[in-house]
Order: structure tokens, then sequence, then C-alpha cells
């Protein structure tokens, strides 16, 4: 991938209610279920050389609903099915944290944003958060990045207290909107 200028454009994506359905703690590599137009979106963001960062809160890790090996595999099997696609995920990176530690890295706090734009160099004007929750597109607007709800997770986007600069049907809408900025 060509950076611009020593510097690179990003989407961010929430993982839960954006990649995949959302189905509560996903606490095995069995209950992973993409959503349909992920992995075409995916790959058109790669084709459009923009980094693919997932940005996800596993608060489940912290409460003992699954282990880190457990969540490498979840990873492992959602990296396969987007292969598959011909689509890739960049980076990814995770809260592991329970919501009462107050850490920095817990969406809507920056810290994921942070270590992936230092890791990646990335451009946060460059970039855009795609989330199905308001703690997404929170997250995104403190990074410095445009935000987009995606309407795919259990609440339908209808939390969403703070506009986002976008909502959207679909991770794949959403891209398209992204491309069209």
């Amino acid at each position: 991938m060509k950076p611009i200028n020593n510097v690179n454009k990003a989407v961010f994506i929430d993982r839960d209610g954006t990649i995949c359905h959302d189905v509560g703690y996903c606490s095995s590599a069995e209950a992973f279920e993409m959503l349909s137009t992920a992995p075409s979106a995916i790959k058109i963001l790669n084709d459009n050389n923009f980094k693919v960062v997932m940005v996800t809160n596993q608060s489940g890790l912290a409460r003992g609903y699954f282990t880190h090996d457990t969540l490498t595999s979840i990873h492992d099997r959602m990296r396969t099915e987007l292969a598959a696609e011909g689509a890739r995920i960049d980076a990814i990176y995770y809260c592991p944290h329970h919501p009462n530690d107050r850490c920095g890295c817990r969406k809507p706090n920056t810290g994921l944003f942070t270590k992936a734009m230092e890791d990646l160099s990335i451009a946060s004007h460059l970039s855009f958060m795609v989330g199905d929750t308001q703690g997404d597109i929170d997250a995104g607007r403190n990074a410095g990045c445009k935000t987009i709800l995606v309407t795919t997770g259990p609440s339908e986007g209808n939390h969403a207290g703070d506009p986002p600069d976008m909502v959207s049907s679909s991770l794949l809408e959403a891209v398209q909107w992204i491309l069209r900025q």
C-alpha cells in the first residue's frame, strides 16, 4: 500500500454489529458470522489504498467469557473468510478491559486509534470510523476522523444521540460514501 506523503488514510471499523452479527460476547469461532456485504466492502477499501483497521471493545475477556486464544481464533476465522473473498484487515486493535476499569483504550476513548495511527502512519484527517453505536461515533470523532453509523447492529442505529457524518444501512454503503468524499 502506498502512503500519501508518508501518511496513510484509513478506515477504522468496529467488529460486532459492523463486520459481523453482534451475538453478544462472541465466545467461539463457530459463533462468528460475517455480515454479507462486509467482505466486498473491505476489499473495495483495500483496492482504494485505505488501511483497514478493526477497533473493538472486547470486555468479554475481562469478564471471563473467553480467553485471548479464543479471541485469536475468532479473528483468524474472520481473516480467513475475508481472504476467501480477496479482502484483508491490515491490523486489529482491541480493548480487553471491563468498562469499570476506566482504561484509555476502551471506545469512546481513543487509545486504540492513537496506537494504530502511530504503528501504521495514519493521518486522522484522512480517515473514517465506521461503527454501530454512539461509542464508536464518539471514538472516531475524538480521534479526528469522519464518522459513519451503520444500522446493522442490535440497536439499528437508533440510540445515537450525537449525529455522525453519515448514517448507512451497511458497511458496503458506508464504503461507497467514503469513496465519494
